[in-house]
């Protein structure tokens, strides 16, 4: 059923009129009564009866007007709701985020982007690298952004966003306070903390056993602000990314001898086409400031300031 033909069907049922509705319609007269012929055969009667001067709709036709009108009506909509969606008005991004990253350095740019793009909405989805990689491939988010102690498989594109150095996090007044970085061999003997969700968990384990360095685990939790309570509670130590520190009292210091650090990135599907509403997040992380110094406040008294960690060595 072409759709003209129903539109030039509803032009009719208002004007009660071929020629009129045909001027509507910006159609010839013989035109219009074609197509109109051509709908009733297809419902298979007649939908009006032709007058002289005016035009009547059958009972088939009054039958079908509302339907008819219908169907105008939710194309109508289709449109309205496709052309917001490519002008970015009441767009959806679902931003996959692994659970491990603080927010310290997001927030810049979810201001920014939001200020810029009030009509997408961005929906941020929490999980470990390996929930977040299902999610990706399986299109139930649009993009990730997450760190790896491993390779990323091949079948996604990976951008570099960000350095960050890890940390030990221990309490005000803690022995380790006198360093200003503290070697992996200092905490030979701690009670620590374990960060379930930590994806440099065995990373960092094999780390402390290359230098015989034994700690006794204490607590584990999934909770990234549980963990930082207790630490600054006096319950233990633990490492900790350097932009995740956010609890109030909490006391960081870059690990040494040997430094570790992680990389962050823009994860997303290779060859997997974006809207424009994804485009336009993709472009907006990529383009943001990331490597931007921090201003300068001691890192040995608050755990709020943050210096770029240096670069990775090749």
């Amino acid at each position: 059923m072409d759709i003209h033909h129903v539109r030039y069907f509803l032009a009719v049922c208002e004007t009660r009129n071929f020629t009129r509705a045909a001027e509507n319609c910006h159609v010839t007269q013989p035109a219009l009564s074609r197509a109109i012929q051509q709908l009733e055969d297809e419902v298979g009667g007649l939908l009006f009866r032709r007058e002289r001067n005016l035009t009547h709709l059958t009972d088939l036709g009054n039958l079908l007007r509302p339907r008819f009108q219908s169907i105008v009506d939710e194309l109508s909509g289709v449109r309205q709701e496709a052309s917001r969606f490519l002008c970015l008005e009441d767009a959806h991004v679902k931003v996959g985020v692994m659970c491990t990253i603080g927010p310290r350095r997001f927030t810049g740019l979810l201001s920014d982007f939001n200020m810029r793009h009030r009509g997408i909405q961005l929906q941020l989805v929490e999980g470990v690298p390996t929930k977040l990689s299902e999610l990706l491939e399986a299109g139930e988010i649009d993009v990730a952004i997450m760190a790896s102690s491993d390779q990323f498989p091949e079948r996604f594109d990976v951008t570099p966003l960000f350095r960050e150095r890890f940390m030990l996090a221990f309490p005000a007044g803690h022995r380790l306070c006198q360093y200003d970085a503290i070697p992996i061999t200092a905490i030979d003997g701690e009670i620590y903390l374990r960060r379930v969700n930590c994806e440099y968990w065995d990373y960092l384990s094999d780390l402390c056993d290359s230098f015989g360095v034994k700690t006794r685990v204490s607590y584990s939790s999934e909770r990234e602000d549980w963990i930082q309570n207790m630490v600054a509670g006096g319950l233990g130590i633990c490492f900790i990314p350097e932009y995740s520190a956010v609890i109030p009292g909490l006391q960081v210091r870059p690990v040494a001898e040997p430094e570790v650090t992680r990389e962050v990135c823009l994860v997303t599907v290779a060859g997997r086409r974006f809207s424009p509403a994804v485009a336009t997040f993709v472009g907006a992380v990529k383009s943001y400031g990331w490597a931007a110094p921090h201003a300068g406040v001691d890192m040995r008294r608050t755990p709020d300031a943050h210096a770029d960690a240096p670069p990775l060595p090749q």
